[in-house]
């Protein structure tokens, strides 16, 4: 079944310009950080694959010192993470580890000297839209999301000690999901990571911290992760594409409003219904703001590629038509694009812009594709006059085509491409179209199965390493498919391979794709002279990829 909330796939709401390499990698630190035993007086961040590769343009760097810092993913002062860190004494170190086949594309090791000379070693993951993964501890493979609350205790491997931590945590009726535990050796350094159903009170893990061979325990805390581990209703479930169209036919509901349902379980129940809502409405402000800030006030992009290209769009090209033919901004769009295309166009690159200051952005799903669903949603509520009820009931059916493809393929350019990231964010914008237009369940899928068959096979090759070109015109791009394939299903014009078997296929290429050519900067367009040679106009910051 998909396992993820809806705020797991339009979120995290994060600083840009990466949601894998950004807010991914703050998690990460932020997990790091709360398994310390001790305060940690320095740090050093080994890099891996992707992440050596691209970690300055994409703020990586700044991220896992923020993380370290106890910044969240939302948090500004991302920006001045290394400032910060010397305010606090606190010392880091960044090195690139260059090229591992064995290790995850986003991978990064992050040995901690914490006080009283005690230190530790986490290695981590980005898995794509946000999400993160410890995948080993000292050494010892281990397996630790932090979607659920989590208990981490290190011991010695020895008989009796996993019988007195579990007892402890019934005695004060906490309920374990899942109990996990890793060994070095028999007898030796062990640990066990608990996942329970409500976060532990701070005098539960000082008694768990007083068990005897017994090192220490911490809780797991990652702002901004959503829990998923309440239980959901058989009828509210789905694993694909098939079970979400037969499951709105079942209930009679549309595929946002299936989605919000199953949210307000994973929330509770009925008593969660105003905090899902609420939820969702700050959801659709940021995005208005994400998608207006730079029509009106442009900003220079941390690489210098970006700044004021969606507001030349959104005025209709008028810095190029100066007493030319169509030098009326509303007749050149009219002659290519149309008003609404062209505002979509605008919007969405729009938040490419903002996320590349590291400003304000809700990754859909991932901060590389940010700006297709609002571009492409917003424009078109414009133009129908729709309500916020139902542009949210629209994100809602968004967030369950991209939680499908999160759960069956990848979201992350380093895993499959931007066909993952531009391909997914206009298949989740095309379905929405169709529902905000009236659409039916099947013909949402029809048209996010043309997205993506329009998109397969399309590469992340980040120029300088940065979500700035080509991410921000293939955004661009994204709106015009998802809006294209909105009337063509709309019209009758279904796909007819099914959506599932496009998802597959998606992933199939992916997997296909190699590396460089899946967010390294080391090929397509960042191989190119210009970029290699740092001429693209981004102040030779390019030649770093």
């Amino acid at each position: 079944m998909v396992t993820m909330s809806a705020f797991e796939v339009l979120g995290p709401i994060m600083v840009g310009p990466s949601s894998s390499h950004t807010a991914g990698a703050l998690r990460i630190a932020l997990v790091a950080r709360s398994l310390a035993p001790a305060s940690i007086e320095r740090v050093d961040f080994v890099l891996y694959n992707s992440f050596s590769r691209t970690h300055a343009g994409h703020g990586t760097d700044r991220a896992l010192v923020a993380g370290i810092l106890g910044l969240g993913p939302s948090d500004i002062r991302v920006r001045r993470s290394f400032e910060l860190a010397r305010e606090a004494g606190l010392e880091f170190s960044i090195t690139e580890g260059g090229r591992d086949e064995g290790l995850h594309p986003n991978t990064v090791e992050i040995h901690m000297a914490c006080e009283g000379g005690a230190s530790i070693s986490v290695t981590g993951e980005s898995l794509g839209g946000g999400r993160a993964r410890v995948s080993s501890i000292e050494g010892v493979q281990v397996s630790i999301a932090g979607d659920m609350p989590t208990v981490f205790v290190e011991h010695r491997d020895l008989p009796g000690v996993l019988a007195a931590l579990t007892q402890a945590l019934s005695s004060a009726n906490v309920n374990i999901a899942t109990m996990s535990t890793f060994r070095q050796e028999r007898g030796g350094k062990a640990y066990t990571i608990f996942e329970v159903d409500e976060p532990v009170e701070a005098h539960l893990l000082e008694l768990l911290g007083a068990t005897e061979s017994v090192r220490f325990a911490s809780q797991v805390d990652i702002p901004g992760t959503a829990s998923t581990n309440a239980p959901v209703e058989p009828g509210l479930s789905f694993a694909s594409g098939e079970q979400l169209l037969a499951a709105c036919g079942a209930r009679q509901l549309s595929i946002g409003e299936l989605m919000r349902a199953r949210e307000v379980e994973l929330e509770g129940g009925a008593d969660g219904t105003a905090a899902t809502d609420a939820a969702m409405a700050h959801v659709l402000e940021v995005m208005r703001s994400e998608t207006t800030e730079a029509l009106t006030k442009p900003k220079p992009s941390l690489g210098g590629l970006l700044g004021g290209q969606a507001a030349r769009v959104a005025n209709g090209g008028a810095g190029l038509a100066r007493g030319e033919s169509l030098a009326d901004g509303r007749a050149l769009a009219d002659a290519l694009m149309g008003t609404t295309l062209t505002r979509a166009t605008a919007f969405a690159m729009a938040t490419l812009e903002r996320s590349s200051t590291m400003g304000v952005i809700v990754a859909a799903p991932t901060a590389g594709s940010a700006g297709v669903v609002p571009g492409a949603l917003l424009a078109c509520a414009e133009a129908t006059g729709a309500e916020d009820a139902a542009v949210r009931r629209a994100l809602w059916n968004s967030a369950a085509v991209g939680a499908i493809v999160s759960t069956n393929a990848t979201v992350a350019g380093a895993e499959g491409g931007c066909q993952a990231e531009v391909g997914t964010a206009a298949a989740m914008a095309a379905s929405a179209l169709v529902e905000l237009l009236g659409g039916t369940p099947a013909q949402c899928l029809d048209a996010a199965s043309l997205a993506i068959s329009n998109t397969l096979g399309l590469v992340c090759d980040p120029v300088g390493g940065m979500v700035e070109f080509p991410c921000q015109v293939r955004n661009a791009m994204g709106v015009a498919c998802a809006m294209s394939s909105a009337q063509l299903a709309l019209s009758g014009v279904a796909c007819p391979i099914p959506f599932d078997e496009v998802v597959d296929a998606m992933a199939a290429v992916g997997a296909a794709l190699p590396p460089t050519l899946r967010e390294t900067a080391e090929g397509g367009l960042a191989a190119t002279p210009t970029a290699r040679g740092g001429r693209c106009g981004c102040g030779g910051g390019c030649g770093q990829g």
